[in-house]
């Protein structure tokens, strides 16, 4: 396994839509000094590609809104909390406080660690198609050899991007596998 980093992961609360500022101001104070004991700030984004009209864009989002992590030693060496640690990140503009109990923050767990870092390193690569439709709804066909039939959502594949549907053609209820981006609502 790799080298073993100072510090331990905590969860940051922050306001929603300020995860970026709240990183931003985190990354001023280590750069600058300020912030010691803060070693790294990470706000986990994963790539997103949904069509919007007509068009297949791709896009960033959160993977924990109103959360980022940060990983700092927030407690001395006597199990006490380091005050100037603690009070330097708590003071940055946009910060509810630290996921834990209470006044007494929790480091993530060094499985949570080990979970939490494999799922953001498995999606750095990959963009995950935005599906916003439910089984059984019924959609309308924009694209392909079935162009205008209406179909009925039977199976949703959130991995490859793909929904199963049942259309009826001359009559029988046919299955076809379409792309999301291949329907719409009707």
């Amino acid at each position: 396994m790799g080298e073993e980093k100072t510090g331990k992961w905590f969860v940051l609360h922050t306001l929603s839509g300020h995860e970026q500022k709240v990183k931003d101001a985190v990354d001023k104070l280590i750069v600058s000094g300020e912030g010691r004991g803060i070693y790294e700030v990470l706000l986990p984004l994963e790539k997103i590609s949904e069509v919007k009209q007509g068009k297949k864009t791709t896009s960033m989002r959160k993977y924990y809104p109103g959360y980022i992590l940060v990983r700092m030693d927030l407690y001395g060496e006597d199990g006490k909390i380091d005050e100037e640690t603690w009070y330097s990140v708590r003071q940055t503009k946009g910060v509810i406080g630290f996921v834990g109990s209470g006044n007494r923050p929790l480091p993530l767990t060094s499985e949570e660690e080990r979970d939490m870092m494999g799922q953001i390193r498995d999606s750095e690569d990959k963009v995950i198609p935005k599906i916003d439709f439910e089984i059984g709804e019924m959609v309308k066909i924009r694209d392909g050899a079935f162009e205008n039939f209406e179909g009925n959502i039977e199976e949703i594949d959130h991995e490859r991007g793909k929904l199963k549907l049942l259309v009826s053609i001359f009559g029988r209820s046919t299955p076809v596998e379409l792309e999301y981006w291949q329907v719409e609502r009707e």
